[in-house]
């Protein structure tokens, strides 16, 4: 309590004290009444005055200037002592901040720190830099149908029969006979297949990155070739087929293709995968009923059932690289998926 009660009279003496002479009264203004109706001398009140420590209380700026300058155990004493000094601080300097000590982060970016830095980082990187097995292999395929629409005929025809992967040439070089035969597009620079190509594996490289889409255009390349020009040899051996089947033209993109169209199909919805694979397999089926060329066309059958293989795989390595990246979307793999 400021100041010291007094041994004297309550208001429960005032009986006695109205009893008492005038003259021995103070003035009223020389009597302060205390908060429990008791009397303090005003010397007594202003000599406890004097006496108390000031309360002095610093300005927002400076209290928290103070607190982190100060080492912790006389921050931590100043804050008990005067509480009301050192709230301020903490409220109206958000500017100042004391060294080691993080300041809480709401929302998303609290629970995952690098997913909103790795998601700028993607989003800054231009469309087109983001499918380069795409944007390489459309300007060679670009060339080459330049080439064999505008070349000497002469020429074009010497160099599609050394690049057709027929029985004669996997048997002589096969790995180089696989990857020529994989840069010409049947028709020319006007074929449809051109522009399914940046479609489809445009699509599928955003998805799986370029390493992989290679490996699925690869795969289905490879796989109907050898089933197919196998078959050849067979026929060939048991007298099905004449023996110049053994040289028939063979070269193209469509297998690499439609197995990239089926392996896409595996990572859309299913409003989207059903009619994509519907319309496929109605041309596949045309194809076989008019049996124009047979075996190619049971090839294409071939390139898109191993598409059709890959969707564990394809599934897996999307999710993978989507949780990499950090590149957030509605759904990456669709729903029901194993």
């Amino acid at each position: 309590m400021i100041g010291t009660r007094t041994a004297g009279r309550s208001d429960q003496d005032a009986p006695a004290t109205a009893s008492a002479p005038a003259s021995a009264r103070p003035p009223w203004w020389a009597e302060p009444t205390s908060g429990r109706g008791g009397r303090v001398r005003t010397a007594d009140a202003c000599a406890a005055v004097v006496a108390a420590p000031p309360v002095v209380v610093a300005p927002p700026i400076a209290a928290a200037s103070l607190v982190v300058a100060a080492p912790p155990a006389v921050a931590a004493s100043s804050a008990v002592a005067h509480p009301a000094a050192a709230a301020p601080s903490a409220v109206a300097a958000p500017g100042l901040v004391a060294p080691g000590v993080s300041t809480p982060q709401l929302g998303a970016a609290a629970r995952t720190p690098g997913v909103r830095s790795r998601r700028a980082r993607v989003l800054r990187v231009p469309a087109w830099a983001r499918v380069p097995f795409t944007l390489g292999y459309a300007l060679v395929l670009i060339a080459t149908s330049v080439f064999a629409d505008l070349g000497d005929p002469g020429t074009v025809d010497t160099l599609l029969a050394e690049s057709s992967t027929d029985v004669s040439h996997l048997a002589e070089r096969p790995l180089l006979v696989l990857a020529a035969s994989c840069v010409w597009v049947a028709g020319g620079l006007l074929s449809p297949y051109l522009l399914l190509f940046l479609l489809v594996i445009g699509s599928l490289e955003r998805r799986l990155g370029w390493l992989r889409t290679a490996g699925v255009f690869l795969l289905g390349h490879v796989m109907a070739t050898m089933v197919t020009e196998a078959s050849v040899a067979v026929s060939v051996a048991v007298g099905h087929l004449p023996g110049s089947s053994l040289r028939r033209m063979d070269y193209g993109i469509s297998y690499g293709l439609l197995a990239s169209v089926a392996a896409l199909a595996g990572l859309l919805r299913f409003r989207a995968r059903l009619p994509l694979l519907a319309v496929t397999g109605a041309m596949l089926a045309y194809a076989l009923v008019r049996m124009d060329d047979p075996l190619t066309d049971w090839g294409h059958v071939l390139a898109l059932l191993t598409g059709l293989a890959c969707w564990p795989w394809v599934r897996q390595a999307a999710r993978s690289r989507s949780s990499k990246d950090g590149t957030v979307t509605r759904r990456t793999v669709p729903r029901g998926a194993g």
